[in-house]
C-alpha cells in the first residue's frame, strides 16, 4: 500500500453516494475514504483482521469513487495493491480457501470452463440445494446463462471493403465460451468497417479476475503471456470487448513495472476497447433501422476504470429507429464485479436487484451491456423480480444486426423465467 497514495485522500465525502457498500450499509469502514483509513492503519502497523480484511473483502473495485473524487485519489491503484496484501496476510478459514482455490482453478481456463458448461446450466435445478451447501456454488448455478452454440473463428477475420486497420481480438475466458456469439459479432462488425481481425487461436486468460483479487504472480504470468500473444500475432492494436478485461489489460504496464523489459512492451501494445475504437476509427458501413428500445447498462470497468461512456452511446443512437434510455443510478455498480458475486453473493443479489429493478422501470425491450459479468449478473437479478422478461445483448451484437439489417427478435437472449 502506498503511502503516497494514501495521503492523497482529504476525506471530503464525495465518494460516499457513489460507493455500493456504503449505499447499502451506510457504515463508514465500507466506504472509500473508510477503506483508505483502514489502509493507513495497516501502513502504520496494524495487522490484517478479519475484521479488517472483512472490509476491504466487501469493496467491489468498481471505482465509482474514482470518477466522484474531486482530489484525484488513485483508489484504484491501492485496493489492487491492498488486495495482494490481504491476500499475502490474512488466513482464511478453510472453507473459503477451497472455494476460492475452486474459482481460480476453473474461470481463467477456457477448456476447464467448456467442460462445466453444461453441468452449469443444468445445475439451476438443484440451485436452492447448491445455495444451502455453499453460497458460491448457489451463485454459481444462479448466474449461469443458457448454453450457448459453440462458434469457430478463423485466425483472421478480412476486412468486407477496403483495409483500414488491422487489429487483435481478445476472445476472452467467460466470453469466449459462455457468450461466443459476441466474439463473432465483434469480429463481423469490425470487418464490415474495413478492418482485418487477427484472432491468435491459442489465446490464455488476460489475467483480469487474479489481478482484481489480489493474486499478482497469477495476474502478471497471464499479462505476461497474452503481451506474447499478441506480439506473436504482429499487431499493434488489441480490441476487446469485455470490460474486465480492458481495464486489466490497459494496466499492464504498471502490473509489470517490476518485470525487466515487460511494462515497455506493455506500452508498446495498445488496447482499446470496442466502442471506444469504432469511435476513433469512424463509421463507413451503412446502418439500417433497427426498431428496438434498448436500455444501455454503464459496466463499472468500462465507464469509471477506463472512462468510456459517451462512444457507446454514440454508436448505438448512430443506428436508425434505435430508442436508446438511460438507467437510473446508472454509475452504481450490478454487484458484479469479477468475481465477487461469486465471494459476496448476498451483497451483490441486492445490488443485482436494485440494478434490476431500474432496468426494468426503463420499459425497454433489450439490456446492453459490454461485460459478460454485468450481463450475467442482472439477468439473473430480472429473473427473480418477475416482472417481466427482457432480451439482453452486447453492443457488438446490436451494431451487427444493424450493419446486416437482421431483425430485432434475432438480438441477444432473454432472461428466461422472467414473470
Amino acid at each position: 500500500m502506498d503511502p503516497e497514495l494514501i495521503k492523497d485522500c482529504v476525506h471530503c465525502g464525495f465518494c460516499l453516494p457513489t460507493c455500493p457498500t456504503y449505499v447499502l450499509w451506510g457504515e463508514e469502514m465500507d466506504s472509500p475514504r473508510g477503506r483508505i483509513q483502514l489502509m493507513d492503519q495497516h501502513v502504520h502497523g496494524t495487522p490484517v483482521t478479519d475484521e479488517m480484511a472483512g472490509h476491504l473483502d466487501a469493496c467491489l473495485g468498481c471505482m465509482a469513487c474514482v470518477t466522484a473524487c474531486p482530489s484525484g485519489v488513485r483508489y484504484d491503484r491501492l485496493i489492487e495493491q491492498t488486495r495482494a496484501v490481504v491476500e499475502e496476510e490474512h488466513t482464511r478459514t478453510p472453507e473459503e480457501r477451497a472455494v476460492r482455490a475452486m474459482v481460480f482453478a476453473l474461470f481463467p481456463y477456457r477448456r476447464r470452463l467448456r467442460a462445466m458448461r453444461l453441468p452449469m446450466a443444468l445445475s439451476k435445478r438443484l440451485q436452492p440445494l447448491l445455495e444451502r451447501a455453499n453460497p458460491t456454488l448457489g451463485a454459481m448455478a444462479e448466474l449461469a446463462p443458457p448454453a450457448a452454440r459453440p462458434v469457430r473463428l478463423p485466425p483472421v477475420v478480412r476486412a468486407r471493403r477496403r483495409r483500414r486497420a488491422t487489429v487483435g481480438l481478445l476472445t476472452g475466458c467467460v466470453q469466449g465460451e459462455f457468450f461466443p456469439q459476441v466474439n463473432a459479432a465483434t469480429a463481423r462488425v469490425l470487418a464490415l468497417e474495413g478492418c482485418d481481425v487477427v484472432i491468435p487461436p491459442r489465446q490464455g486468460c488476460c489475467g483480469a479476475l487474479s489481478l482484481h483479487s489480489g493474486r499478482e504472480a497469477e495476474a502478471k504470468r497471464f499479462a505476461m503471456r497474452t503481451i506474447a500473444t499478441f506480439e506473436r500475432a504482429g499487431v499493434d492494436t488489441v480490441v476487446v470487448n469485455a470490460a474486465g478485461c480492458g481495464s486489466s489489460m490497459k494496466d499492464y504496464a504498471e502490473v509489470l513495472k517490476d518485470e525487466p523489459g515487460w511494462s515497455g512492451r506493455a506500452d508498446a501494445l495498445a488496447v482499446r476497447d470496442l466502442a471506444e475504437f469504432l469511435v476513433e476509427l469512424g463509421p463507413v458501413a451503412e446502418r439500417h433501422p433497427l426498431p428496438v428500445s434498448v436500455a444501455y447498462h454503464d459496466a463499472c470497468h468500462l465507464a469509471h476504470a477506463q472512462g468510456v461512456r459517451s462512444q457507446p452511446r454514440e454508436l448505438l443512437g448512430g443506428i436508425p429507429g434505435l430508442d436508446l434510455r438511460e438507467i437510473a443510478e446508472s454509475a452504481i455498480c450490478c454487484g458484479s464485479a469479477g468475481t465477487y458475486n461469486l465471494f459476496q453473493p448476498v451483497a451483490a443479489r441486492e445490488l443485482g436487484d436494485r440494478k434490476a429493478e431500474r432496468v426494468l422501470a426503463t420499459g425497454a425491450d433489450l439490456l446492453v451491456s459490454a461485460n459478460p459479468g454485468c450481463t450475467m449478473q442482472i439477468a439473473a437479478a430480472t429473473r427473480r423480480a418477475g416482472k417481466g422478461e427482457i432480451r439482453v445483448a452486447h453492443t457488438a451484437e446490436v451494431l451487427d444486426a444493424a450493419l446486416r439489417g437482421l431483425s430485432p427478435q434475432t438480438l441477444g437472449w432473454v432472461t428466461e423465467d422472467a414473470g
